[in-house]
Order: structure tokens, then C-alpha cells, then sequence
């Protein structure tokens, strides 16, 4: 019996070959986007540390599941299963969304030591405040601290980006849309659901996770 023999007789074998590919794919495209991410989520003092303890294994993670979430929808969108298996694709569709709203500083430790920093400088700016010589928010570290601050003001300009293109505006309302961020233990259930949709679909995952 020839190859083509083989492959023609057993649609098992046939799947599984298509699933080693397209989870080959994504997940090195995701483990790539992951690694940038931890780069990005490094930049401050003390890189080499930063990057080694917090930012590449949560960024190589994070990119890692969300090239598997990929992965799993492409095999899903695949006849014959687009047409099995359309409510688990839209799921995994819903999960791929909600890991590609995740950011690094949603899931990372928080920085300590530029909290401690700008805590140094709270005393003195309560007291400022009180002469009426500081209108600073003197209740938020952040406020005193001017990385803390650009890095709030950049995720706030891109909530506002996010909202305007979802066609989510505060003004219908009456108040200030501030949608609940993601955090680390949302994306452990997101990537526990994702390994048990590729247990159902009888898909192996072999990842080492960081």
C-alpha cells in the first residue's frame, strides 16, 4: 500500500497531520510575538533581570496561547469540522479575542521599586497639597511618578482606541466607560478552557510552558 493509500484510508491520520501543521505554525508565530512583548514589558532598570524573571516567560506564555487559540480556530474553520464543530469555533473566536486584549502589565507583578519611588515623594506632596501649592492627585503613587504616568496615560489612550473601534462610547450613558481589565488568574481560565477544546477534539499540545 502506497502513501497515498494510507492517507486516503485513515482520516485520523489525515487530521492530525493538519493539526501538527497549523499548531506548528501558530504557536511559533505566537511564541515570537510573545518574546517581543516580553522585550517591550523589560524596558526599564535592571533589563536583564526584569526580562529573564517577569517579562519573556509570561510574554512567551501569553504569545503561546494566543497562537494556540489561532491554531485552533483555523482547525476548526477547516471542512469538515467548520461545519461539526461551529459553537466551539465561535468560543475559541471569543477566547482568541479576549487573550488578544490581554497586555503584559495586566498579568506581570506590579513594579515595586518605582512604587516605592514615587511613595518616597508622597509625604512631602500631602503636605504641599495641604498649602495649596500641589493640585496632584498625592492619593495615587502613580501620580508622582512620571514612568507610572506615561505608562497609565498610553493603556488609557488605548482603552479609548479600543472602545472607539467596537463602537463603545461613555456619552450614551452619561459616564466614563472604564471596562474591568483582564488579570492573570482570567488568563489561566482561558487557558485551561483551551487545552480541554483541544483534549475534546482529541488535538495533543505539546508546549513547555515557561
Amino acid at each position: 500500500m502506497d502513501d497515498e493509500d494510507f492517507w486516503s484510508d485513515d482520516p485520523k491520520a489525515i487530521q492530525n497531520s493538519e493539526w501538527d501543521k497549523i499548531s506548528n505554525d501558530f504557536t511559533n508565530a505566537g511564541y515570537r510575538e510573545g518574546i517581543t512583548a516580553g522585550k517591550e514589558g523589560a524596558l526599564q532598570e535592571g533589563f536583564d533581570a526584569g526580562f529573564a524573571s517577569v517579562g519573556a516567560p509570561l510574554g512567551r506564555n501569553l504569545g503561546i496561547l494566543r497562537g494556540l487559540a489561532a491554531a485552533l480556530l483555523a482547525f476548526l474553520s477547516h471542512p469538515p469540522m467548520a461545519a461539526q464543530r461551529g459553537t466551539l469555533a465561535e468560543e475559541v473566536r471569543g477566547i482568541a479575542s479576549a487573550l488578544s486584549n490581554v497586555r503584559l502589565s495586566d498579568i506581570a507583578p506590579p513594579d515595586l521599586e518605582a512604587l516605592a519611588h514615587a511613595r518616597e515623594h508622597l509625604e512631602q506632596a500631602r503636605i504641599d497639597a495641604a498649602m495649596g501649592e500641589d493640585e496632584d492627585d498625592v492619593t495615587d503613587p502613580a501620580a508622582l511618578n512620571e514612568e507610572l504616568r506615561a505608562k497609565r496615560d498610553m493603556e488609557g489612550l488605548e482603552d479609548l482606541m479600543a472602545q472607539m473601534s467596537s463602537g463603545v462610547s461613555g456619552s450614551a450613558s452619561g459616564a466614563k466607560a472604564n471596562p474591568k481589565r483582564p488579570t492573570a488568574e482570567d488568563v489561566v481560565r482561558l487557558k485551561e478552557r483551551l487545552l480541554a477544546i483541544a483534549r475534546e477534539l482529541g488535538l495533543e499540545v505539546d508546549v513547555q510552558w515557561s
